[in-house]
């Protein structure tokens, strides 16, 4: 059974990691929103292309709060809640089944 156990690990370490670096885009890209940045710049390209499809519906869905833009707010608590439940859930399947 070490073999699906490692396994489950291996993936639950992946998703901690994505979840991870795409808490870091999402604070970039507030930060990077409260300047005027250069819309052609790659990296802020890149910024909105990756998280504007996340943001977008949020910020849809959300009251006008004095000009504020919760919606990262909101998207980096989804995402710690998503690790705490799923990839610890992982982790904890994977050490049970050992």
């Amino acid at each position: 059974m070490f073999l699906p156990s490692n396994l489950i690990l291996a993936i639950a370490r992946l998703l901690s990691i994505a979840i991870e670096v795409y808490f870091w885009i999402i604070i970039a890209r507030a930060l990077v929103s409260w300047v005027s940045p250069d819309p052609y710049n790659p990296i802020v390209r890149f910024l909105y292309r990756v998280t504007e499809p996340v943001l977008r519906p949020i910020r849809q869905r959300l009251p006008a709060t004095m000009n504020l833009d919760l919606s990262p707010l909101v998207v980096i608590l989804a995402l710690k809640v998503f690790e705490w439940v799923v990839v610890e859930s992982l982790r904890d399947f994977a050490i049970s089944i050992r």
